[in-house]
């Protein structure tokens, strides 16, 4: 099955990055799941909403404890 023809998935990372996946393919190693599926735009779109800090989650980290 072609990327093009399949569904999607949203990924994340460990340091809280976004991406789609491909969802007949496990996901790359670094990266889980988040549960949701759909076409291409729609996990972008659920990306877009979710995905409120560009910021690594270290770089939020330290951010917050340094202002602290």
């Amino acid at each position: 099955m072609s990327a093009a023809a399949a569904g999607w998935a949203v990924v994340v990372n460990g340091e809280e990055q976004y991406s789609v996946w491909p969802d007949f393919r496990a996901a790359p190693p670094g990266w889980r799941p988040t549960g949701f599926t759909g076409a291409r735009q729609e996990c972008l779109d659920h990306i877009a909403e979710v995905w409120i800090d560009m910021r690594p989650r270290t770089v939020r980290e330290k951010t917050t404890n340094e202002g602290e």
